[in-house]
Protein backbone atom coordinates (compact mmCIF):
# COMPACT_ATOMS: atom_id res chain seq x y z
CA UNK A 1 0.00 0.00 0.00
CA UNK A 2 1.46 3.19 -1.18
CA UNK A 3 1.73 6.52 1.36
CA UNK A 4 -1.63 8.41 -0.48
CA UNK A 5 -3.36 5.06 -0.52
CA UNK A 6 -2.77 4.66 2.98
CA UNK A 7 -3.46 8.38 3.67
CA UNK A 8 -6.94 8.26 2.04
CA UNK A 9 -8.33 5.23 3.88
CA UNK A 10 -7.66 6.29 7.33
CA UNK A 11 -9.15 9.51 6.60
CA UNK A 12 -11.79 7.94 5.67
CA UNK A 13 -11.90 5.63 8.70
CA UNK A 14 -11.43 8.71 10.62
CA UNK A 15 -14.27 10.44 9.10
CA UNK A 16 -16.26 7.14 9.84
CA UNK A 17 -15.35 6.95 13.32
CA UNK A 18 -16.49 10.76 14.01
CA UNK A 19 -19.54 10.37 12.40
CA UNK A 20 -20.20 6.98 14.43
CA UNK A 21 -19.49 9.65 17.51
CA UNK A 22 -21.59 12.11 16.49
CA UNK A 23 -24.29 9.33 16.01
CA UNK A 24 -24.00 8.20 19.53
CA UNK A 25 -23.93 11.48 21.18
CA UNK A 26 -27.28 12.03 19.49
CA UNK A 27 -28.87 8.59 21.06
CA UNK A 28 -27.43 9.62 24.39
CA UNK A 29 -29.10 12.91 23.90
CA UNK A 30 -31.93 12.19 23.10
CA UNK A 31 -33.30 9.26 25.86
CA UNK A 32 -34.85 11.52 28.16
CA UNK A 33 -37.71 9.28 28.78
CA UNK A 34 -39.98 10.97 31.82
CA UNK A 35 -41.32 7.31 32.88
CA UNK A 36 -39.36 6.33 35.88
CA UNK A 37 -38.87 2.58 34.89
CA UNK A 38 -37.43 3.49 31.73
CA UNK A 39 -34.47 5.40 33.59
CA UNK A 40 -32.29 2.49 34.24
CA UNK A 41 -32.71 1.08 30.94
CA UNK A 42 -31.91 4.00 29.03
CA UNK A 43 -28.90 4.67 31.77
CA UNK A 44 -27.50 1.16 30.86
CA UNK A 45 -27.75 2.30 26.89
CA UNK A 46 -26.25 5.42 27.47
CA UNK A 47 -23.27 4.07 29.27
CA UNK A 48 -22.67 1.13 26.63
CA UNK A 49 -23.14 4.07 23.98
CA UNK A 50 -20.72 6.04 26.08
CA UNK A 51 -18.10 3.27 25.92
CA UNK A 52 -18.16 2.50 22.52
CA UNK A 53 -17.86 6.43 21.43
CA UNK A 54 -14.40 6.08 23.72
CA UNK A 55 -13.19 3.26 21.36
CA UNK A 56 -14.13 5.05 18.94
CA UNK A 57 -12.26 7.89 19.80
CA UNK A 58 -8.84 5.68 21.05
CA UNK A 59 -9.01 4.76 17.36
CA UNK A 60 -9.14 8.09 15.88
CA UNK A 61 -6.39 8.81 17.65
CA UNK A 62 -4.16 5.90 16.84
CA UNK A 63 -5.39 7.43 13.59
CA UNK A 64 -4.25 10.99 14.09
CA UNK A 65 -1.19 10.01 15.06
CA UNK A 66 -0.73 7.42 11.98
CA UNK A 67 -1.20 11.08 10.02
CA UNK A 68 1.75 12.76 11.69
CA UNK A 69 4.12 9.86 10.85
CA UNK A 70 3.59 9.92 7.53
CA UNK A 71 3.81 13.85 7.60
CA UNK A 72 7.16 13.82 9.27
CA UNK A 73 7.98 10.41 7.35
CA UNK A 74 8.49 8.21 10.18
CA UNK A 75 5.29 6.12 8.93
CA UNK A 76 5.62 2.55 8.06
CA UNK A 77 8.98 2.22 10.71
CA UNK A 78 8.74 0.17 13.67
CA UNK A 79 8.50 2.90 16.94
CA UNK A 80 9.99 -0.10 18.64
CA UNK A 81 13.11 -1.66 16.85
CA UNK A 82 13.27 0.71 13.81
CA UNK A 83 12.72 -1.78 11.31
CA UNK A 84 10.32 -1.66 8.43
CA UNK A 85 6.68 -2.38 9.46
CA UNK A 86 5.76 -4.91 6.62
CA UNK A 87 3.32 -3.81 3.96
CA UNK A 88 0.55 -6.52 4.51
CA UNK A 89 0.35 -5.19 8.07
CA UNK A 90 0.07 -1.87 7.45
CA UNK A 91 -2.54 -2.92 4.99
CA UNK A 92 -4.40 -4.68 7.34
CA UNK A 93 -3.77 -1.95 10.24
CA UNK A 94 -2.88 1.18 8.25
CA UNK A 95 -2.59 2.72 11.94
CA UNK A 96 -0.02 0.27 13.15
CA UNK A 97 3.01 1.49 15.36
CA UNK A 98 4.94 -1.61 15.54
CA UNK A 99 6.44 -4.34 13.65
CA UNK A 100 4.67 -8.19 14.10
CA UNK A 101 8.15 -9.07 16.09
CA UNK A 102 7.80 -6.21 18.27
CA UNK A 103 3.62 -6.53 18.60
CA UNK A 104 4.24 -10.13 19.39
CA UNK A 105 6.47 -9.61 22.11
CA UNK A 106 4.81 -6.81 23.34
CA UNK A 107 1.71 -9.11 23.80
CA UNK A 108 4.05 -11.83 25.50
Amino acid sequence: MNLENARSTLLARRNELLGAIADKQDQIDENTSTDEEDKPAERQEEEVLAALSHADQAEVSRIDAALVRMDDGSYGTCANCGEPIAPARLQAMPDAVTCVNCAEAAEA
